[in-house]
């Protein structure tokens, strides 16, 4: 058993090593040549792996774009699940927003590389949509009522409205400091904590 371990171990950094290189050299061909311009063939040749290698990790060209988005919905959705007692559906989102402010460079290029191109704009929102509806459902448990209630998805709706803007990719890569999108969004949440406690009295 102990040494099968450090093989294990090797391996599962060998894989995470390809998908990196998939990812980066990816983004760096999607950048200089257009997202439609660029092949799976030419981003198997940049990254020296197979075309079947490239699908092995990535189901679609625009699923290495997209490359953290699923990681990001699984780490919001065990965040909110064992969320402490007494730590609110709001109180979750915000330290998610808080980590999304200050991106790393690969994230930074994907904006960059959105921002031309609309149908790119268009299905970044929708990979987000799964996200708001896991903010509505913690929500609803917060009021006590169901996920088809108009409220926790009106409520969901408007926290991700203020986050899609400061993500705006039409925007500049840093639109906003972090400490003024930061402030932005505590007034936002603010706000819906304020009409969230009215809901939870009436």
């Amino acid at each position: 058993m102990e040494a099968t371990t450090p093989r294990a171990g090797l391996r599962e950094r060998k894989k995470q090593k390809t998908r990196d290189t998939i990812i980066d050299v990816a983004l760096e061909l999607f950048a200089k040549q257009g997202y439609e311009h660029t092949t799976i063939a030419e981003i198997a040749d940049a990254a020296e792996v197979s075309r079947r290698t490239i699908f092995t990790y990535f189901p679609s060209k625009e699923d290495i774009l997209f490359y953290d988005l699923t990681e990001v919905e699984e780490h919001l959705e065990q965040a909110l699940r064992e969320r402490p007692e007494g730590t609110t559906a709001l109180d979750v989102l915000r330290e998610f927003i808080v980590g999304s402010l200050t991106p790393d460079s690969a994230q930074v290029l994907r904006k960059c590389i959105v921002a031309d191109d609309e149908m790119l704009k268009r299905n970044e929102r929708a990979r987000y949509a799964p996200l708001e509806r896991l903010m509505a459902k913690a929500i609803a448990e917060d009021l006590d009522t169901t996920v088809d209630d108009i409220r926790p998805q009106i409520v969901a709706g408007s926290i991700f409205a203020a986050f899609n803007t400061l993500h705006d990719p039409a925007a500049p890569p840093e639109p906003f400091s972090p400490e003024h999108a930061m402030r932005v969004i505590d007034d936002v949440i603010g706000f819906l904590r304020g009409g969230l406690e009215a809901l939870r009295r009436g």
